[in-house]
């Protein structure tokens, strides 16, 4: 089963919803809070362009846009629309992360340390390998089943 399948019946999907919407604003803030680090940061030091900043804060801002689909659009309900929000969210999300590792290294040392950086980049590579089988799979699934027979597989 799918995490969204826990929030495809009242009032689970309900509490699914809001709390996925919570977190997406949760996420807005988030980002934004980065993005004027970086900038204030990038003031004295001037270790990247602030396009590439702007950019980065975008591709985030995407991604909690995609959320917010997936809370808005019940799986069941409407399928395409969620699952187009739902890659959107993965897809940026990943992206998003590993902008910001980019961004880390070229703040090093002075705003980072090399631990940081390497930690962000393994977290973004993990991401990035676990986006294509999720793709690969997703496309696979012909139909959402919510409740299964014991003796199903």
């Amino acid at each position: 089963p799918c995490f969204s399948d826990t929030g495809t019946e009242p009032p689970e999907s309900g509490i699914f919803g809001f709390m996925i919407n919570i977190s997406s604003l949760l996420g807005v803030a988030t980002m934004y809070i980065r993005y004027l680090i970086i900038e204030k940061q990038n003031e004295s030091s001037h270790f990247i362009s602030s396009s590439f900043n702007i950019l980065s804060l975008f591709i985030g801002l995407m991604g909690c846009v995609g959320m917010a689909i997936v809370a808005t659009f019940q799986e069941l309900s409407v399928p395409s629309v969620h699952d187009i929000g739902a890659l959107v969210a993965f897809g940026s999300g990943v992206i998003y992360i590993t902008l910001q590792s980019i961004i880390s290294y070229k703040s090093c040392p002075q705003w980072n340390t090399y631990l940081v950086c390497h930690i962000r980049m393994a977290i973004s590579v993990i991401s990035c390998v676990a986006v294509i089988p999720m793709i690969v799979f997703a496309s696979r699934i012909s139909m959402t089943k919510i409740h299964w027979i014991p003796n199903e597989k």
